[in-house]
């Protein structure tokens, strides 16, 4: 069984979200992945960014605004405390398909740390 999936329209934002909780201790850090490699929240591309609260439950939002093609690929959350998390992300150039996405929610437990993965695709009305 493969990661799980999500559609969105070209131009739209993307915002992956990370929940950590169960754990002993916050995580000291959250690495966001695209492909394999670690997401340069400074690259020339622009419009990504990453929000992460520490605390009993600990939540990082990666946003990835004005989403291309380009953005399209597999995203990993990963906890320096915990097991990583995989969500694979198709960006659309206006096409429909059946399994179009408009958010939602994937939940995965684990014996000792719980981590929800939740989707949101916000559309700007391209």
């Amino acid at each position: 069984m493969g990661a799980p999936e999500m559609y969105i329209n070209r131009g739209s934002t993307i915002n992956l979200t990370c929940i950590v909780e169960h754990s002993p201790e916050p995580p000291a850090n959250i690495m966001w992945m695209h492909n394999n490699l670690e997401i340069n929240y400074d690259s020339p591309r622009g419009g990504v960014s990453v929000i992460t609260e520490k605390g009993d439950v600990t939540v990082s939002y990666l946003l990835i605004q004005r989403a291309k093609p380009a953005d399209s690929g597999r995203y990993s959350c990963s906890p320096s405390n915990a097991i990583a998390q995989e969500i694979t992300v198709h960006v659309l150039n206006g096409e429909l398909p059946a399994a179009m996405q408009h958010g939602g929610q994937l939940k995965l437990e684990y014996p000792i740390t719980v981590f929800f993965f939740s989707l949101v695709a916000l559309f700007l009305g391209t």
